[in-house]
């Protein structure tokens, strides 16, 4: 069943609300609020790539607090340890049976800080969840819930003592973006503010996560039409046959961004995907799952410039009118 034109008109309005309500925490952001909703209702993970002190954190605590959800957040470091992640199985005296104690993962919002500071063996440890929303420890399958999100942040600058995210993890991120810092206006707006210490205290929950997961299973419901579907998989194609690259786009890529198209498409308040959808999330959803060929990338290639490239060879199929 495909989403009607009040459906989407809907989505699109509480979209705006959450969006706004969010921007109350975090000024002057509202493009990076909408690829964070957009990745929390098409049920996808974000990885940002920041420098200290841009409202990473303010945006975690948010978000939580506009879908009346819980929000934990695990500081990466070298010495965790992949069951300080996902919880551990201990043996209680009294009861004479294994409980299992939950770790931190368990939450509707996950803020994983610094994840390439921890080893390969603790980032594997959200490889199960990150894909399957459950986790799995000695035999015994436990559920996240929905909604769950994995918003990990990566320090650009230092790279002393960090670990290269594996590409079947970077996969698994919908999305890779960047806050940056404030423009002009906004910062001062915050100077003005500095008594407030966390804004995300003062807001008022917009919707429940039970909402949430009724919004994610509306916006799988907008109308993708084949030939959409047939750019996107010749797109996908291209980043794979580019001389400059050793891997282009998964498939996982383009289910992901089959996904996030619909929830962007509905929260402009159409129940319809277009051609311009793709390009405007192309490079958020893909760049980051390219594998660059050293001797092009020594020579001055970028996932960014290979991915222009493709999208102004590929046609694009001509918009349609609405569903």
């Amino acid at each position: 069943m495909t989403m009607t034109s009040e459906q989407a008109a809907w989505f699109a309005d509480t979209f705006e609300k959450l969006v706004g309500n969010v921007g109350q925490a975090v000024l002057g952001k509202s493009h990076v609020i909408r690829l964070t909703f957009t990745a929390m209702l098409a049920e996808g993970h974000v990885l940002f790539e920041d420098a200290p002190g841009t409202g990473k954190t303010s945006l975690a605590r948010a978000l939580a607090a506009t879908v009346q959800g819980s929000h934990n957040r695990i500081q990466f470091t070298p010495d965790l340890l992949p069951s300080d992640v996902t919880g551990v199985t201990i043996y209680d005296q009294k009861t004479q049976k294994f409980e299992f104690h939950k770790g931190p993962i368990f939450s509707n919002i996950v803020l994983a800080d610094e994840i390439n500071r921890a080893s390969p063996k603790t980032q594997s440890a959200l490889l199960e969840v990150m894909e399957e929303s459950r986790v799995t420890v000695d035999g015994t399958t436990y559920e996240a819930g929905r909604p769950f999100m994995v918003l990990a942040t990566q320090n650009p600058i230092e790279q002393a003592g960090t670990y290269r995210l594996p590409e079947a993890q970077l996969d698994r991120f919908l999305i890779k973006t960047s806050i940056g810092y404030p423009d002009h206006a906004s910062t001062v707006q915050l100077l003005g503010g500095s008594n407030l210490k966390d804004r995300s205290r003062d807001l008022s929950p917009i919707i429940t996560t039970q909402a949430v997961a009724d919004m994610a299973d509306l916006a799988a419901t907008t109308h993708i039409d084949p030939a959409v579907l047939e750019y996107i998989s010749r797109l996908c194609e291209e980043t794979r046959n580019a001389p400059e690259t050793r891997l282009g786009v998964s498939v996982r890529g383009a289910l992901a961004m089959v996904r996030a198209a619909k929830v962007w498409a509905a929260g402009q308040g159409r129940n319809y995907v277009l051609p311009d959808d793709i390009k405007e999330l192309a490079g958020v959803v893909w760049t980051h799952r390219f594998v660059m060929d050293p001797e092009a990338e020594f020579s001055g290639a970028t996932a960014e410039a290979v991915l222009q490239r493709v999208l102004n060879e590929v046609a694009a199929p001509q918009q349609r009118a609405n569903v």
